[in-house]
C-alpha cells in the first residue's frame, strides 16, 4: 500500500473525535433568574430596579448557547472585546443522556446522568441593553467561549466522560437524588471564593427545568442545561484564575486571558 493511503489507527485520538462531533451537534441551554437571591442582586443593579417581575419565576427563563461557546478542558477563556463588563455565573450543568421530547417532569430524572459545575460568561453590559429594548439576550450570553464547563460527575465513584456516549440505566438515578438532597458547589478566583450555591434553593428543580425544555425542544444525548446561578455575580479580569467546586471537590479550573 502506498505510504500516504496508510492510516495509523492505533494512534487516532477517538475520544477527541467523539468530542468534536458531539459538540458540533449538541445543544447548550441556560435558565436565567433561577436562584431568587441573584434575580434581587439583578434587580438592584439595574436602573430604576425593575429589571426583574416576580412574574419571571412563573415559568424557567430559558435561553440558549451556540456550540462554539463551549470550552473544556481546562483551557483559557478570552474576554470579548466588544464588552466592558463581562462577568462570571457559576452554576450547576447538567448532562442529558437521550433523547426525549414532552418529558413528564415524573420522569425527567431518567434523561440526566452527570453534573459537574460551569461558569455562564455574560457581557452585562450588552444584556442591559438588549433587556431595555425588549430583545434576546443571545448576543450577552451565547458568544464564543461563555459556556465553561468542568469534569462531570455522576456519583458512581468514577470520573464521568465529558460528553455521554451511553443511554442512561432506568435504575440509575444518583444524581437526581444528590440534587434533590442539596448539591453544594462555589466558584474561588484568585483562591478566594465569590459565590456559592445548593441545589435545593433553586426556584425550578432539574427535574422541571427538563420536563419543561423539552416541550420546546428535542432533547437528545450529549446536549447540556446550565441550571442557573445564585448570587455573587461579578467581573472577570486578564489573568484571574478560576476554580470550580462540587462538594469540596475541585473539578473546574482555569485561567482568564
Amino acid at each position: 500500500m502506498a505510504p500516504f493511503l496508510q492510516i495509523k489507527f492505533a494512534k487516532f485520538d477517538y475520544t477527541t473525535l467523539f468530542l468534536y462531533l458531539c459538540a458540533a451537534i449538541m445543544k447548550i441551554f441556560g435558565i436565567g433568574m433561577n436562584y431568587r437571591d441573584h434575580a434581587e442582586e439583578m434587580k438592584q443593579k439595574a436602573p430604576g430596579g425593575n429589571a426583574c417581575r416576580e412574574s419571571e419565576y412563573a415559568e424557567p427563563v430559558v435561553f440558549t448557547k451556540c456550540d462554539s461557546a463551549l470550552v473544556t478542558r481546562g483551557r483559557p477563556f478570552f474576554i470579548p472585546d466588544y464588552t466592558t463588563e463581562c462577568e462570571y455565573e457559576v452554576e450547576l450543568v447538567v448532562r442529558i443522556c437521550r433523547m426525549g421530547r414532552s418529558i413528564s417532569e415524573r420522569f425527567a430524572h431518567r434523561y440526566y446522568d452527570a453534573v459537574t459545575v460551569g461558569v455562564d460568561f455574560t457581557a452585562r453590559d450588552i444584556q442591559r441593553r438588549l433587556r431595555a429594548e425588549g430583545l434576546p439576550w443571545d448576543l450577552a450570553k451565547g458568544f464564543d467561549g461563555s459556556a465553561v464547563i468542568g469534569d462531570f460527575r455522576d456519583f458512581s465513584g468514577t470520573e464521568a466522560p465529558v460528553l455521554s456516549g451511553s443511554t442512561c440505566r432506568y435504575e440509575d438515578h444518583r444524581v437526581a437524588q444528590h440534587l434533590a438532597r442539596g448539591l453544594h458547589f462555589r466558584l474561588d478566583i484568585n483562591g478566594k471564593t465569590v459565590q456559592s450555591g445548593i441545589s435545593t434553593d433553586m426556584i425550578h428543580s432539574v427535574d422541571h427545568i427538563v420536563s419543561y425544555i423539552s416541550r420546546f425542544f428535542t432533547l437528545k444525548t450529549g446536549d447540556l442545561i446550565f441550571t442557573g446561578t445564585p448570587a455573587g455575580v461579578g467581573p472577570v479580569h486578564i489573568d484571574d484564575h478560576l476554580e470550580g467546586w462540587l462538594e469540596g471537590e475541585k473539578v473546574l479550573e482555569f485561567n482568564v486571558k
